[in-house]
């Protein structure tokens, strides 16, 4: 019974955990918001800015909110594997084992099983994007909506695919830059530096486009309200009756599907520009030198 009332409070302590973050950013955005008249498009609110050396940092909205986002995950992924049992599998552990086998199936099926290794990083990416995009519907800034956040996730990225392209041998990647013919050597270096900057504008501008429609298209229809049905008496001509219903149906395409959309392309690629950038039969034989050696 004490056992049973222990893992009761666990539970609840990471359902709260789950909660708790996103609230405060919730509170945070309340108490910080300046009052404004109508509707605004702005960026992440600067909460507070810490005084360094060479440039000031400032601490923003979508850096707390991403944060939040990780606890909420990392709460997430402790209560699902919690009591896991080889017997008696739990809603919970089909769940969380359900989640395993699709990351591991997706990196299987697009970066091979060399590459299996990857499926927790993948399953992150993954759950921190659309998360971090979903967070709009709480009212949050959305972190991918920043373009500081999902560029520091496309450096990542870069150095990931970097890293696997010099298994191959220092040589080997700097011949990589004069295929088919060396006169090509400045467009494969430009081609190298745009692929954080392609999937970071492509995650970032999706997003952002996203929540900069849905705000105007409420005010448009605020506005045509107001013009159309502003003869009603009274409280009626202030109601924006043709707010109802086409900002949800909107929010449902930009903020869940194209959010959730963008999320598998950033995987996507991360995984396709990983697994082609690996060269295999440079590495083998790199490996095979040194066995004999």
């Amino acid at each position: 019974m004490k056992k049973s009332a222990k893992a009761v409070i666990i539970d609840i302590l990471l359902i709260a955990m789950m909660i708790l973050p996103l609230a405060a950013c919730i509170v945070l955005k309340i108490l910080f918001s300046p009052a404004t008249e109508g509707i605004t498009v702005t960026g992440a609110i600067i909460y507070f800015t810490i005084p360094m050396p060479i440039m000031d940092l400032p601490i923003t909205e979508s850096q707390v909110n991403s944060w939040a986002v990780i606890l909420t995950i990392l709460a997430i992924c402790l209560f699902l594997t919690r009591r896991l049992n080889i017997k008696s599998v739990s809603k919970r552990q089909f769940l969380a084992e359900l989640i395993v086998e699709k990351a591991e199936n997706l990196v299987r099926s697009n970066m091979g099983e060399r590459f299996m290794g990857f499926a927790p990083f993948i399953a992150a990416i993954l759950g921190l994007s659309a998360l971090s995009s979903l967070s709009s519907l709480l009212g949050l800034y959305p972190p991918t909506s920043d373009i500081n956040i999902v560029a520091g996730w496309a450096i990542l990225v870069f150095i990931l695919i970097t890293h696997y392209k010099l298994k191959g041998g220092l040589g080997n990647y700097l011949k990589g830059y004069t295929e088919p013919i060396a006169v090509f050597t400045p467009i494969n270096i430009i081609s190298e530096v745009a692929t954080p900057v392609s999937m970071t504008f492509r995650h970032f501008g999706n997003v952002l486009s996203g929540s900069v429609i849905s705000v105007l298209v409420a005010a448009a229809l605020q506005g045509l309200t107001s013009l159309l049905l502003g003869w009603l008496p009274g409280l009626l001509g202030e109601i924006p009756f043709l707010q109802i219903g086409i900002p949800a149906v909107l929010s449902l395409y930009f903020d869940i599907f194209s959010g959730c959309l963008q999320a598998f392309i950033f995987s996507m690629l991360t995984m396709l520009y990983i697994a082609n950038g690996f060269p295999e039969e440079a590495y083998e034989k790199r490996r095979l030198k040194k066995h004999r050696a």
